[in-house]
């Protein structure tokens, strides 16, 4: 952003990353961030979020480099300075969390260890800094909490722990990197509101990067759009999602399922530009409805059209209003036609000596090209009966019958056709793969395991695959590690596809996904049961997408299920506690939880419950 009065907290202008190659990731950025705001940098994957959010603390990623700009942390010009001084504002000035906190926490170290670790770097402390740091993070602040190792801890006590890293220094500028993603809706909602109490009480300026665009509707002042490596649109949030300008940033709000307004999804068009597929135009032309000849050559300056709000593009005048979509119709019929019936499922983990029951007496029916979709907190049972569901868990007591054939427990103890009927796609794309086989290898293996099919016919259904799933040939080529997060997902939904199955068991698939091709995704899923009858059981924590990609809805709580009926009915008309507090903390594009007014200092919005 340019031309913002007051003081900066942060401020980069025009910069530059590239890679050894010579192909430029990041180009001419310019953002600036006030004290005491957050300020949301949205985009698909291979926009350049997380490497200009990398930038801002004045590092690259090995293979790429900052080749021209300017980063200011208040007065410190941080790109002048060499490595050892930008290693010094790192914790202490600025600093940052990262999207996988799992990953990020060192696994033999226990948590008081790892908070101290990086407090000793920049200040001294002990245990009572620690506990206190606990504390300002809802976390039990106790010297045994503090003992456990990351494994011990749950996905959101993994990341509010390194929001507490994060804060050890009190820095005054944090840089957050899709910090709930994958975490359950509240969750998500507790951690949000300790990202506002860093803002509102410990006076923090924060960049949150989010593919989730209505995360950001409830919590940032303003956003920043990236596309192809540049910033298309920036301004004050609830602004650019009421009426965005940009046919880019139109695309990604019509591309949002939201639970308080069902309809059905607008997806655009083709897939992201790649770093090496930039032209001398506009990158987003190719996608463009608004398209001229001119946008193919001329690469369109950031124009203000409005105070605080630019937007680059050379039609910008011509962008349409948001349309609104129509309510899905069900798929289902007046007619009952059971494909997968659930009766008394109970199921249970065993670790050493303890037993920790994850479901209980649990049935349900799910008829054919119904999509039923299975809801509540990590630690609901879920993904427990799923995998009871395509036998890669035994259950303690039940029956699971496909077309009233009792299906044995384990999935090895089921034939060929039993296993090819009911397809499982899993959270986690990098686990499911095989990090030594090309994709299209991948892909080939199914259909020929499964279906049989080989030899240059496996060969074309590859090919048919990945543009099923909206993914260019050349992908067949690659390796798992090659690919981005959201590509990997849909390997795994193709994989599941070559099976030509009946029903597809999902399980958080959207979770990792943009907006954009989240919404290909259930588009393809809902073409896929209205084409072949496909039923789907649909693990989800965003009641956004069950608003849209499913019939019914199970509501669970502690294995058990606390709520079952149509989404229409549970949605609008809870009736179950749990259940409404889920449809409470689920993020909306709608105004914030928190009533908003206006800070006098700084014009920025700020939340009276938080005060």
């Amino acid at each position: 952003m340019t031309g913002t009065a007051g003081v900066r907290a942060l401020a980069a202008h025009g910069l530059t990353v590239a890679l050894t190659s010579g192909a430029t990731v990041v180009q001419d950025v310019s953002l600036e961030l006030r004290p005491h705001e957050i300020l949301g940098l949205v985009g698909e994957s291979g926009s350049g979020k997380t490497t200009t959010a990398l930038a801002l603390l004045g590092y690259a990623r090995p293979g790429s480099s900052i080749t021209a700009g300017r980063v200011r942390l208040g007065e410190v010009d941080v790109l002048a300075l060499a490595d050892r001084g930008r290693r010094g504002l790192r914790g202490s000035t600025i600093s940052y969390v990262p999207q996988d906190a799992g990953q990020a926490l060192n696994p033999s170290l226990r948590i008081s260890d790892s908070i101290l670790d990086v407090l000793r770097k920049h200040r001294t402390g002990g245990e009572q800094d620690v506990l206190q740091l606990l504390e300002a993070v809802d976390l039990p602040a106790t010297t045994t909490f503090g003992r456990r190792l990351p494994h011990q801890l749950s996905g959101g006590q993994q990341q509010r722990v390194t929001i507490a890293m994060a804060m050890s220094c009190g820095p005054p500028v944090i840089v957050m990197d899709e910090p709930t993603t994958g975490l359950d809706v509240i969750t998500q909602a507790s951690v949000l509101d300790e990202i506002r109490r860093l803002r509102d009480v410990e006076g923090a300026s924060l960049v949150y990067v989010s593919h989730d665009l209505a995360v950001i509707a409830q919590l940032a002042d303003r956003v920043a759009v990236m596309y192809g490596g540049r910033i298309v649109e920036e301004g004050p949030t609830a602004s650019i999602l009421r009426k965005p300008q940009h046919p880019y940033t139109r695309g990604l709000v019509q591309s949002i399922p939201d639970h308080r307004t069902r309809g059905t999804l607008v997806a655009m068009p083709g897939v992201a530009v790649g770093v090496e597929d930039r032209g001398d135009g506009c990158s987003f032309a190719p996608r463009c409805a608004q398209r001229t000849d001119v946008c193919d050559t001329t690469l369109p300056p950031l124009v203000e059209v409005r105070a605080g709000w630019q937007v680059a593009c050379l039609h910008w005048e011509d962008t349409p209003a948001l349309s609104p979509t129509a309510i899905q119709d069900s798929a289902l019929t007046a007619t009952r036609d059971v494909v997968l019936a659930v009766k008394d499922l109970t199921a249970s983990h065993r670790s050493g000596r303890e037993t920790v029951l994850a479901a209980s007496a649990v049935s349900f029916d799910l008829e054919r090209g119904e999509s039923l979709a299975l809801v509540g907190q990590s630690g609901s049972g879920k993904t427990t009966i799923a995998r009871c569901v395509v036998g890669l868990h035994r259950p303690d007591t039940g029956t699971i019958a496909l077309d009233d054939e009792v299906l044995p427990a384990h999935v090895r103890r089921r034939t060929l056709e039993q296993r090819r009927r009911v397809q499982y796609v899993f959270q986690n794309p990098y686990q499911s793969l095989n990090p030594r086989r090309k994709v299209g290898d991948e892909l080939a293996r199914a259909l020929t395991v499964l279906r049989g099919v080989s030899g240059a016919a496996a060969r074309r259904e590859v090919a048919s695959l990945l543009a099923t799933v909206r993914l260019p040939e050349r992908l067949a080529s690659r390796y798992p590690h090659q690919l981005s997060g959201g590509e990997l997902q849909r390997v795994a939904i193709a994989r599941a596809l070559a099976a030509a199955p009946e029903i597809l068991v999902c399980d958080e698939i959207t979770s990792a996904l943009d907006v954009s091709v989240q919404a290909a995704i259930l588009e393809l899923l809902a073409d896929l049961r209205r084409e072949l009858g496909l039923s789907m059981l649909l693990i989800t924590h965003d009641l956004g997408v069950v608003s849209v990609a499913a019939d019914s809805v199970m509501v669970l709580e502690h294995g058990a299920i606390v709520e079952l009926g149509s989404v229409a009915a549970v949605l609008d008309d809870p009736q179950h506690p749990y259940t409404r507090r889920l449809l409470d903390a689920a993020p909306t594009l709608e105004s914030p939880r928190a009533t908003q007014v206006i800070h006098p200092e700084n014009e920025r919005p700020f939340s009276d419950n938080n005060v």
